[in-house]
């Protein structure tokens, strides 16, 4: 067997994934195909480039994927280490600078003299996986090539599924006599407030760091926009390509023709805001999130989209504030790739078929950043004692190194949930749903319930330390 494990891809889940083995003082080849050759949706040399969005989103225990990140700290995750370094403001949300962000993680994925790092495409994981054994993070736009292998070697027929990224726009181009910046319910008029108290705060609050541009709409405007926006050209795709959109990346074209109101309870609800200019409450909202440490781009939230780059600019330039957007990047929807891990994978992120082989990322079908870098942090370090067993020619139990974090935790919930048969598999992110019920009388009020069940989380993974 051969003295080093293999990580295909420089992803979130890859980059994590080398880290934690050669933390754990053992050689690794990770394997990237950029900057020779790229997917559709990249265009970053650097290694775990961010494509969707920048935001890993809420802070708070009582999210569950800000209860993740928590649960990812404890265990020294790296990549969360330098999202933590790389922030920028959004709230109670943890968003990045993405490129600092990728650079950072290839600065201390280079430095490590136990990883090496080759920049070609892999295109045969059976014969790697003969002589060694081999994590696969190939992530969502996985090369044709390999999607094709990973088919035969799992005899899966069904690899497909979209998500779209959202445009970025440029703040100097904001039209700041609509735009407004501030957190939802940060500068709402308080009941108890005038309107010249209100304003004076508003006034007292600019300049100040802020999370958010806000684009208010009436309802004619807001009419307009919608008309355009479902007669919209969108990019045909090929016909051999499956059309299936995961629900958690909705292309906002497709949600608006489920009905005029959709985006008005959705992406552009205007809850929580008034409009400086009338001291009402405006009748749909668009909000544009900071996505550098300069503030200098902002990336539009919940508008991820299929439209043509003509028809992004013609249409999202009849939202108010945004009639001369300066567009840095046109949203883009690409093709995603997972298995069914469902039937494939066991709770270690390794194939049931085949045990020198394991996956992590997007691939295995959990969805989101800090999802993937769980993943590929529970395959390395099964990866791990799997390198050791095999080193030590030990004949053990198959189920004694197996490092399965408790259901109770995000982390394991996750690699329960992709290891559970289930004949409608989708892809899935970190949710409460997923964790086991607390134990006694249910808690009806839903903020102290997730509270409860981030304190319990907490408490397992301290035990599993």
């Amino acid at each position: 067997m051969k003295d080093y494990i293999t990580v295909i891809g420089g992803g979130l889940a890859g980059c994590e994934a080398a880290y934690q083995i050669a933390k754990r003082n053992i050689k690794v080849k990770l394997y990237e195909m950029k900057p020779i050759k790229f997917s559709p949706a990249h265009s970053n040399k650097d290694l775990a480039e961010i494509v969707c969005s920048n935001s890993f989103k809420s802070n708070l225990l009582t999210n569950a994927c800000g209860l993740l990140k928590e649960e990812l700290r404890k265990w020294d995750s790296l990549l969360i280490k330098i999202a933590d370094r790389t922030s920028v403001a959004a709230g109670q949300a943890l968003a990045v600078d993405r490129k600092e962000f990728s650079k950072k993680v290839t600065e201390e994925l280079e430095k490590n003299p136990l990883i090496e790092i080759i920049h070609e495409e892999v295109t045969n994981i059976s014969k790697i996986s003969e002589e060694g054994i081999v994590i696969v993070a190939t992530g969502p736009l996985t090369s044709d090539d390999l999607a094709k292998q990973i088919a035969e070697i799992t005899g899966e027929d069904k690899l497909y599924f979209y998500d779209a990224a959202a445009p970025i726009v440029s703040k100097d181009s904001i039209n700041f006599n609509i735009a407004f910046y501030g957190d939802r319910y940060s500068q709402e008029k308080k009941k108890e407030e005038t309107e010249e108290e209100w304003k004076k705060r508003l006034k007292a609050q600019e300049g100040k760091e802020q999370s958010y541009i806000n684009l208010p709409m009436n309802k004619e405007e807001y009419e307009k926009f919608w008309n355009e926006l479902v007669n919209a050209e969108v990019v045909t795709l090929h016909d051999f390509e499956k059309r299936e959109i995961f629900e958690g990346c909705m292309p906002i074209e497709i949600m608006a023709k489920r009905g005029i109101d959709t985006l008005r309870y959705g992406p552009l609800k205007p809850v929580g805001f008034d409009d400086p200019r009338t001291a009402k409450r405006p009748y749909a909202i668009v909000q544009l999130r900071q996505d550098d440490s300069k503030a200098s781009i902002y990336n539009m939230v919940g508008f991820q989209t299929n439209l043509k780059y003509g028809e992004q600019k013609r249409v999202f330039s009849l939202i108010p504030g945004l009639e001369n957007a300066e567009f840095v990047k046109y949203g883009v929807m690409h093709r995603n790739t997972y298995i069914n891990s469902s039937r494939l994978l066991d709770e270690t992120y390794c194939l049931k078929s085949n045990n020198n082989i394991y996956f992590a990322g997007q691939i295995t079908g959990v969805e989101g950043y800090v999802e993937s870098i769980s993943s590929g942090m529970v395959a390395a370090l099964n990866v791990v004692e799997k390198f050791k067993e095999k080193s030590k020619k030990e004949s053990k139990n198959k189920d004694d190194n197996k490092v399965i974090f408790p259901e109770t935790t995000v982390i394991g919930a996750l690699a329960k949930y992709i290891s559970t048969e289930n004949k409608k598999f989708q892809p899935m992110n970190a949710n409460f749903g997923i964790l086991p019920e607390l134990e006694g009388k249910k808690i009806k009020d839903k903020k102290e319930r997730y509270k409860k069940l981030a304190q319990r989380s907490l408490e397992d993974l301290e035990k599993r330390l």
